[in-house]
């Protein structure tokens, strides 16, 4: 025995353009939310990926986000610096400064990683998104325009209050607190001696 199907309404003709049309005027008496966006800049999201900035006091020529980028589109070049020993009888160090840090912007996906793999916290997100340019050439960015782009970097976002404390504050705390027991556990006993 097949399965009895409800019994179904018969159909209004004309029915599926009554709710067509009755949509549209819903729509058409809202508020319309256009944003200007040459006179007006946009809100954009906390996270938003715009540009790579370079904080170029923190790059150490490493190269691993040159060596890990998919794409290739990250230039570096460097040579080494001798530095002259701290103490007599120390050894001369050697050091690498930068000589040129250059992405291109038409290579680039915007994947994230040379940010993510830099150990030093040398490049940053930018929430900067107007650098479009005529020619495709010019959306190779030297080291200054991204210098540029780093002051523009929002600031980290405030912890959440009612998250845990993270493991090394906890630690130091228990460190502390301990240290301080002990003090206060001496210091009768320095009294009594005296």
């Amino acid at each position: 025995m097949a399965a009895s199907r409800p019994p179904s309404r018969p159909r209004i003709p004309g029915s599926g353009l009554a709710k067509g049309l009755a949509v549209t005027l819903r729509t058409m008496t809202k508020k319309t939310v256009t944003e200007q966006y040459p006179d007006a800049q946009p809100e954009l999201p906390p996270r938003s990926r715009g540009v790579i900035g370079l904080f170029e006091e923190n790059c150490t020529v490493c190269m691993l986000c040159a060596r890990e980028c998919p794409d290739w589109c990250i230039y570096i070049d460097s040579h080494k610096e001798t530095v002259p020993a701290a103490t007599p009888g120390g050894r001369d160090r050697s050091r690498n400064v930068l000589d040129r840090f250059a992405i291109d912007f038409a290579l680039c996906m915007y994947c994230g990683i040379c940010i993510e793999v830099c150990p030093f916290d040398a490049l940053f997100w930018s929430p900067e998104f107007e650098y479009a340019e005529t020619d495709i050439r010019d959306l190779t960015h030297e080291r200054d325009k991204l210098r540029e782009w780093m002051w523009t970097v929002p600031a980290p976002p405030a912890l959440d209050p009612g998250a845990e404390e993270p493991k090394e504050v906890a630690a130091a705390r228990k460190a502390a607190d301990k240290l301080a027991a002990q003090q206060q556990t001496d210091q009768p006993g320095q009294e009594d001696r005296t």
